[in-house]
Order: structure tokens, then sequence, then C-alpha cells
């Protein structure tokens, strides 16, 4: 485990400039929105945790019309501006787990599979977060994980394995920058990590002055330009088919720009975490009802550009996951409307169907199409197995209805897709790497003025001894 002791403040100005050095951002590539810092007055990294390419089209498939000759596009594809390359640190190889990726996402440094904000010799590096703070903007995030999940993490806190998140939530307390904390708003899962016996971080922010929300609807009931920390599940939000809201993304996002609007400008990390969950698990439902709590979330952004131009929103993935095929054992074929009218996720059905007493008619009206005797059967003896034998059975039946493929149930290391909209958008047109996208944020934001420099962190970077905190996502997807 790591050590933590206090620690001077860490200034990663020379990073920075080597950052911004590096990046190819020029005068030109801006928007000529007008604002006072020559740039994108506010900044909203979206990141779909686990899409490939294969989610998008897959995407514009389950949402296609079919009574008409051609597929639609949706609102992905007249945003799309090139593709990104996703390969971690060399000492990790060509394949990325979420930590590194979104390490290189946030502070623009390759670094080693489980990383959380810190470089290849585990020592802490700036985010774009921290820089937007130290600049004088409001900064948050909006995630469907726990907020001290990978991807979230690695904008605010250094850790040297992601599976440390009581440590992780620690960081979102102890991580100042001007003496202030990196992030005014906080909203996703994760009270178990807040609220602990050895220490109630939660209670600390309270005491801070931060606004408290356990529950959607008391989220926007908080007065505007609140400070606030939502937490609405002990670990992860529901799977988007299971939650009470089901727009929660849109709704999250909406919640925390309302909260962090303001004449100085904001950062904000979004991200559809479950997309990556949906990959690992296989689950072809809840991956395209996930894609649809995204598409609702970017909808509303094109929206708010629209009427803030001075808004720039660049969406991308860390990494694909699952090796998602459109078609699959040779068959010319997806049938993605056997997906249209699910009443619970997978995981649901399989925990539910034991206690049905008719499994088989249980599994028909959930499903929300007509099955045959046999299929019906078929449920009636996959309820009396384990819950995880029943999960896999329900996925493996939509598979088979939708002609549905997966390669694996971890990460692939293909390109992923940038789409990018608002001021400054174009300048991550092309082919570049997921380390250039920090790397052009923080040149936008290098425009602003600079308060002050110290970023205070109580960490001290030491090898871990204990070899059993590999994320194995064969066993535990979710990580948790």
């Amino acid at each position: 485990m790591i050590k933590r002791n206090l620690r001077s403040a860490f200034v990663a100005g020379a990073t920075l400039v080597a950052l911004a050095a590096c990046s190819s951002t020029d005068t030109d590539t801006v928007s000529t929105t007008k604002n006072e810092f020559n740039g994108p007055k506010n900044i909203i990294m979206v990141v779909a945790d686990g899409m490939g390419p294969a989610y998008t089209t897959a995407y514009r498939n389950y949402v296609d019309d079919s009574k008409t000759a051609i597929v639609e596009t949706v609102v992905f594809d007249d945003l799309l501006v090139g593709n990104a390359s996703t390969y971690p640190a060399q000492v990790s190889g060509y394949v990325t787990d979420s930590a590194a990726a979104a390490t290189a996402l946030a502070t623009g440094i390759k670094s080693y599979n489980g990383a959380i904000g810190v470089d290849v010799d585990k020592q802490p590096v700036q985010s774009v977060m921290h820089y937007a703070k130290q600049k004088g903007m409001r900064t948050g995030l909006a995630v469907t994980s726990q907020i001290v999940h990978a991807t979230p993490a690695s904008y605010i806190a250094h850790n040297e394995s992601r599976k440390n998140y009581n440590a992780i939530a620690d960081d979102f307390y102890d991580v100042r920058v001007n003496g202030e904390f990196v992030a005014d708003v906080m909203l996703g899962g994760g009270t178990r990590y807040f609220e602990r016996e050895d220490r109630d971080v939660l209670a600390q922010f309270i005491d801070a002055g931060y606004a408290y929300a356990d529950s959607y609807n008391r989220l926007a009931s908080v007065p505007t330009g609140s400070n606030v920390i939502g937490l609405f599940a002990p670990v992860a939000l529901p799977w988007v088919l299971d939650d009470s809201r089901k727009n929660r993304l849109e709704y999250l996002t909406k919640q925390a720009i309302r909260q962090l609007e303001n004449d100085k400008g904001f950062f904000l990390l979004v991200e559809a975490s479950q997309v990556d969950w949906a990959g690992h698990a296989n689950d072809i439902a809840s991956a395209m009802a996930e894609m649809h709590d995204l598409a609702l979330t970017i909808e509303y952004l094109k929206a708010y550009v629209s009427e803030n131009p001075d808004t720039l929103v660049v969406l991308t993935a860390d990494h694909s996951t699952g090796g998602l095929t459109i078609g699959a054992r040779g068959d010319y074929r997806w049938t993605p409307s056997f997906l249209h009218k699910l009443d619970a996720s997978a995981s649901t059905m399989a925990k539910d169907i034991a206690g049905e007493s008719l499994p088989g008619a249980y599994i028909e009206k959930t499903l929300g199409f007509a099955l045959t005797d046999e299929e019906k059967k078929h449920f009636d003896d996959v309820a009396k197995q384990e819950e995880s034998e029943r999960y896999t059975a329900i996925k493996s039946f939509l598979d088979d209805k939708t002609n549905t493929g997966w390669t694996s149930t971890g990460h692939t290391g293909v390109d992923v897709e940038v789409f990018a909209f608002g001021a400054g958008y174009n300048a991550f047109m092309g082919q570049i790497d997921n380390t250039d996208i920090a790397k052009k944020i923080f040149s936008f934001i290098d425009k602003r003025p600079v308060l002050s420099s110290g970023i205070q962190t109580n960490i001290e970077m030491t090898p871990s001894d204990d070899k059993s905190d590999t994320c194995n996502f064969k066993e535990d997807w979710r990580c948790q």
C-alpha cells in the first residue's frame, strides 16, 4: 500500500510547459468566438469508457428506423473529428487499462496500467482539472461509476494503484490547488468509500461547506452555484436499464453545469462509465442502453453549446472493451430489435428469475418479445442454476437472437474515435494520441492568467509490496 506523509507543494509548471510546447494547437485552431481568454471559456471532457468504434456503429443500428431504406445518422456522426491511439507506457505493452488511459487523457503523460495520476516512476503529475482550478475556473465531475473509479480519480488523485479506493477518496479531500479542493462538484456513486469508520470524508466535505445530495431529486434542490458532493449509491449507480432515471447521465451533467457556470468558466469531466462494464460482461443489452444514455447527454450538450458558443466539448473513449462485433458466427446479420423493449437488465433478470413460479413467462415479459415453448422451458431450467450461470444464459440468449459477437472480456488495443464541437473543436482533428487531448486542453487553459502555482498533496509514492491488487476483469469486471 501507499505510505501517506505530508508532502510540500507539488508544482507541475515544468511539466505543463513541456506539454504545451508539444501541442500542435495554435491560435489558428482556436474558435473565433470572442471572450477574454481567446479560447473556450468552458471545457467539457466526456469519456465514454470502453466505447470502441463498434459501439457507435452498433448504436446507430440499434436506434435505426427499420421502416426506412437508409440507416439514419445519430448524434455522434456529425461530431466525429478523428481517432486517438490508446497504448499505455511501454512497460505495460500495447493494451491499456482505464487507469493508464485516464492518466493519459487527464495529464498528457503515458503511465503503467493501474496508475492513478502518477507517471511510470510513481510520481504525481498534474491534470487538466488541477490546472483549470489553478487558473480560477470552477471544476467538477459527473460519472455513473463510483467517483473514485479510475477515470474520475485520475483527474484528482495520485495513487500507485487504482484499487486503493479509500486512499483515493482521501485524496479528493486532501489534494488542494491554491488551498482549494480540486473539484467543486462531484456527482456519481461511492458512499462506501467516503463514509467509513476509519475516516468520514463525506462529513469533512459537509463541514467544509459542500452541499450533500444522496438522491437525484435532492440534487435538484441544491441552490445554483453551490459546491456539492452527490453520492447516489454505495458503489456505482445501477445499470441504466434498472435505474429510476433513464437519462441519468444527462441529468447529472445538466445539474453539474448548473452548479459550475460562472463568469470565469468551468472544466467538467463527464463519464459514461458503464459502457465499459457492459463490454466486460459481454452484455449487449446494457451496452446499447448505456450508449443511449450517453447519446442523450451529447444531445443536451449540443443544445448547450448552441446557447453558449464559448464552450468546448470533447468526447472520446479511453479504450475499447469486449471486442464487440456486429454480426457473428459467419452469419451476415445483426438484429438489435430484440433489445428494444427490455424492462430490466440481464443482471436483474438473473437475480429475479429464481424467485419466479413461471421463469420462462417472466423472461418473456421482461424481454418484451414472444418466446417459443422450447425457449420458455429453457429458462425454467436456467432458473435452477447459480446466479452467475443465469446471467450468462440470458446474455447468451440475447447474443444468439441479435447475432452479437465478442472476442474478449477485457480491453482491446484498437484506436478510438474522437468527437468534438464548440469553441476550438478543430484542434482535435485527425489522427492523434490520447495524450494529445490533454495537451490541447492544457494549451487552452494556459491562455488564462495564473493565480498562483501551488498544488498541495499529501502523497509520497512508495512501491507496494502487495501483489494482490491487480484488477482481474475476467473475475471482477467492475473492479470493486
